[in-house]
């Protein structure tokens, strides 16, 4: 028998035992299997529950539970005050927030900062990111008519204007503002860990596509004060990346300039290009056209460096397959990747395959190096996936 009917058969019958209530009554009792029983149960249940779970952060952090107590505990009578929440209201969220470890009872009726709730206070980022959801939770209200219709005309396709807009390049500042704000703050723990994992100093200089306005580039800067950097975005955010360099006297080295990356040749000469959270943005055909564009206009012995997160990432699986599967979809356009899918699209692009960089947080960011096939071998590649 080939192992993959063994393999088959195997889980057949471990779907039968599995939805079976004699055999499931009889795992919780047995000694050797109660264990595992018991936390596939808890497990089940996250899942049934999940969603009060988040609303129950979303809460803290719109009350500013985690603020409230970052000096250390406060008496409950003092949190009421501070949340403007009444007592019954804050002893529900406070029973939840210890449940789920974002407090802690420190007893004599004080609460203070939970091992989960903690490490939120360093990250302004995430914080936002917890606010920004609320947006995602509409959208997902009928999850089926999402899947069968799918995102566009959602509160997460009006957000990130450029998703849907006929002509981004004419997107005004304000349209612009809440979206870049967000990128900026939840910049700076992925710039950090790209960073620590890529030594920039053998290039000279950077472009940024899809930078933003400039948060990334402003940290390289910090580290590596000699590279000269360019960010290329759509001109309403490239002036923000400007401001932002003017603010830190970054202006002699670093400069937004206003591109539609998807139609617009980009500025030629950098040793380097960085996509930082852009390719999952977008569909397959644009990011095959985006690599083209940036290959074009990289310096001879170039590199494209990609961060973002991955599907398909060992651990968390949960956060590329499930979180940006479905925020993706409901924003109307990309998908979150796999290496192996990424390295298709390189290759189509005319690109060597991905070398992969070790992060210390891969959950949070993963990052790949890929460097221009020479010309003879760039017309040999395989045809543009879906051909």
């Amino acid at each position: 028998m080939v192992w993959s009917e063994f393999r088959s058969r195997w889980l057949r019958q471990r779907d039968r035992l599995l939805m079976s209530a004699g055999f499931q009554r009889w795992a919780a009792r047995f000694p050797l299997t109660r264990f595992v029983a018991r936390l596939r149960a808890r497990q089940t249940f996250d899942l049934v529950s999940g969603f009060v779970y988040t609303q129950v952060l979303l809460a803290c952090v719109q009350c500013r539970l985690f603020d409230h107590l970052a000096a250390g505990p406060v008496a409950t009578e003092r949190l009421a005050e501070l949340t403007d929440l009444p007592p019954q209201g804050l002893r529900t969220l406070l029973r939840a927030g210890c449940a789920l470890r974002l407090v802690e009872h420190r007893g004599a009726g004080c609460y203070g900062l939970g091992a989960l709730g903690a490490p939120l206070l360093a990250n302004p980022g995430l914080l936002a990111l917890i606010r920004h959801n609320a947006l995602l939770y509409a959208d997902m209200r009928d999850p089926l008519q999402l899947l069968r219709e799918g995102g566009g005309d959602t509160e997460l396709g009006r957000y990130w204007a450029y998703a849907t807009a006929a002509e981004p390049a004419a997107l005004e500042t304000d349209t612009v503002a809440r979206y870049s704000d967000l990128m900026a703050l939840s910049q700076a723990a992925v710039a950090a860990e790209v960073i620590d994992s890529y030594d920039f100093s053998e290039h000279a200089a950077l472009l940024d596509v899809g930078g933003g306005d400039g948060a990334f580039c402003a940290a390289v800067a910090g580290r590596w004060p000699r590279l000269t950097f360019t960010v290329a975005d759509l001109p309403a955010v490239a002036a923000r990346a400007d401001q932002r360099f003017a603010a830190a006297d970054f202006l002699a080295v670093g400069r937004g300039i206003g591109v539609d990356f998807l139609r617009d040749p980009l500025p030629e000469g950098a040793d380097i290009a960085t996509l930082v959270r852009v390719v999952h943005d977008h569909n397959d055909d644009d990011v095959i056209t985006l690599f083209k564009s940036i290959r074009q206009a990289l310096a001879p012995g170039g590199v494209l460096l990609i961060a973002e997160q991955l599907a398909g990432t060992p651990g968390a699986a949960t956060v590329g397959d499930v979180y940006f599967g479905f925020y993706l979809l409901a924003m109307g356009r990309g998908r979150p990747r796999t290496v192996a899918e990424i390295g298709e699209l390189l290759a189509a692009a005319g690109f060597a395959a991905p070398r992969e960089l070790q992060t210390a947080q891969p959950v949070q960011v993963r990052v790949l190096i890929a460097r221009p096939l020479p010309p003879a071998e760039q017309n040999a590649a395989r045809p543009d996936p879906g051909s």
